[in-house]
């Protein structure tokens, strides 16, 4: 399975985005689909998960309210709403399908597949 992620870009504090993320070549069944970010000088951190077996959706603390994770229903396609960003929301974002263990889902240990990343800028 290939991942694309795409929908980053500039946006001023407050504001909003959605990334994308299209698999091809497969679909997202039978995978969990994680989104991460990296900050310059940071390491990858996962920010949401979402369970294609279970419909269940997780999230960290630091984006839960904001952040909602979302799958089409032919599951190919995943989104990453993401709401009343801030400057710490800055980074790149990933996308990645796997099958981690669901308690350790902000680790990029589990996640076999992954997008090519997409800078989200939060600046006034």
């Amino acid at each position: 399975v290939q991942l694309q992620a795409s929908g980053g870009g500039l946006v001023q504090p407050g504001g909003s985005l959605r990334l994308a993320c299209a698999a091809s070549g497969g679909t997202f069944d039978y995978y969990g689909i994680g989104w991460f970010r990296q900050a310059p000088g940071k390491e990858r951190e996962g920010v949401s998960f979402f369970s294609t077996t279970s419909g269940a959706s997780y999230y960290a603390n630091s984006v839960r309210g904001r952040f909602t994770i979302s799958i089409e229903k032919d599951k190919t396609m995943v989104y990453l709403q993401m709401n009343s960003l801030q400057p710490d929301d800055t980074g790149v974002y990933y996308c990645a399908a796997g099958q981690p263990i669901l308690s350790s889902f902000q680790s990029t240990a589990g996640y076999r597949y992954w997008g090519q990343g997409t800078q989200v800028t939060v600046s006034s």
